[in-house]
């Protein structure tokens, strides 16, 4: 007998349920066990009554003696089991209703999100529109995901709000928050969003607005980070790389070999000559503890992409931070830029990218480099390609996959460039050493 397909499409549904892995199945028995007890119960009360009342001839229907006595059995655990069915469907989809999507089917997003709860542990470290591009794919993947973002930004809305209430620069956190968000096109729609004018509020976007407030509101930023993200139910964290006001100083040599001292993150890319090396004002400061505890137990660190010496290089340039990169037993992953950037990396290589981070931390902090190996499509006026160079030695690997946008060929693919590293990882967690692309 086939079921009409609205009922088999209810069964399909609460069969779901019994995926491995979802962490119901226990809770499933438990419940059949107790309507089992309770109905066993309730069968021993009708027996006592069916045996010791008499009944009138007319109720030989009610009680379905014409029927065998296991045809009745049958019967009357299949009316059971449907009214469980209808029952159970009901009250997960009541209590449910408010954490799941229109649309959305319940069992699925229960077992999505059971199985990123078990997902490795990830940190990220950056800044720029690179980092959330990489949390966007990785989300996928793993609900166990840390952002540690630079604080050195002084431009554009972020540097006004650092300036005039003293704030940490909160652009990068924005889009990191936004990129994390579960219902993240509407999230980045509203956190993008900039206000017209030109005074007051300005050119700033209603994320940064939100995080300044909400900063005001808890009286710290690191609780504003963590409020914001718990009510805009991320999936991860986002932290500082510390709390400490810092300015980004950058060194370039101009012709002649003479060298200039630029002051200002925003300032760097704008000045004539090429960036030789980077700084922090102070120099020493402490990392914040929450981001050298993510680093330690991590699964896997990735670093970049993003621009070089303004986005990925303050971040190292916080000593505690690279120490405890040094000292973490976990993969480690330089995610290398699939273009050149203009006013910061113009000739560079994959090599110069990873001497550049040498020069300022120390020998092979990242051993393995993840770049783009597919350099096809059209890039926007002034860059090119990051060239690939040989196996770089054996302290280092080079590993190459199809990391580009197809649309934006400067830029990342979100889910190319996390599969990447997630196959990295799982072939690390096997024991095996192969590439996943050719060396």
């Amino acid at each position: 007998m086939r079921l009409p397909p609205a009922v088999w499409s209810i069964v399909q549904a609460q069969l779901l349920w019994l995926r491995p892995g979802i962490g119901i199945k226990r809770w499933l028995l438990l419940l059949l066990a107790g309507a089992t007890l309770l109905g066993l119960g309730l069968a021993y009360l009708a027996i006592d009554v069916y045996r010791s009342v008499p009944l009138p001839p007319a109720a030989g229907a009610l009680t379905l003696r014409f029927i065998p006595l296991l045809g009745r059995a049958a019967l009357f655990g299949l009316i059971g089991l449907a009214f469980m069915l209808v029952a159970v469907a009901q009250v997960q989809r009541t209590l449910l209703a408010p954490f799941v999507r229109p649309g959305e089917d319940i069992a699925g997003a229960v077992s999505a999100h059971r199985r990123r709860g078990r997902g490795p542990k990830i940190v990220v470290i950056g800044g720029g529109t690179g980092l959330s591009t990489l949390l966007r794919g990785l989300k996928a993947h793993t609900s166990n995901l840390t952002a540690i973002v630079t604080v050195a930004d002084d431009g554009g809305s972020s540097g006004r709000l650092r300036q005039s209430l003293g704030v940490l620069p909160p652009g990068d956190f924005r889009n990191c928050i936004a990129a994390l968000a579960d219902d993240e096109a509407l999230t980045t729609q509203l956190f993008q969003y900039r206000f017209g004018g030109s005074q007051d509020v300005g050119g700033h976007s209603f994320g940064n607005l939100f995080i300044t407030a909400m900063a005001e509101v808890t009286g710290s930023f690191e609780r504003a980070l963590v409020e914001s993200s718990r009510v805009l139910s991320i999936r991860g964290r986002v932290l500082p790389s510390t709390l400490h006001d810092v300015t980004l100083i950058g060194e370039l040599a101009l012709a002649g070999e003479a060298v200039s001292r630029v002051e200002g993150e925003s300032r760097i890319t704008l000045a004539e000559g090429a960036i030789k090396r980077v700084s922090l004002q102070p120099d020493q400061v402490p990392a914040y503890p929450a981001a050298i505890k993510a680093l330690l137990e991590a699964d896997l660190i990735a670093l970049g992409p993003g621009s070089l010496y303004t986005s990925l290089l303050p971040n190292l340039l916080v000593a505690d931070l690279a120490a405890a990169i040094a000292a973490s037993r976990a993969l480690k992953v330089y995610v290398c830029n699939t273009a050149t950037q203009p006013g910061e990396t113009e000739g560079y290589s994959v090599l110069d990218h990873v001497l550049a981070i040498e020069r300022h931390t120390r020998p092979a902090l990242f051993p393995v480099v993840l770049a783009n190996r597919l350099q096809t499509g059209e890039l926007l006026p002034r860059l090119k390609w990051v060239a690939v160079d040989p196996p770089l030695n054996g302290a280092r690997r080079l590993v190459l996959a199809d990391l580009a946008d197809a649309d934006r060929p400067w830029r990342h693919d979100a889910q190319k460039t996390a599969a990447a590293l997630m196959a990295l990882l799982s072939q690390v967690e096997a024991g095996r050493s192969q590439p996943i692309g050719p060396q």
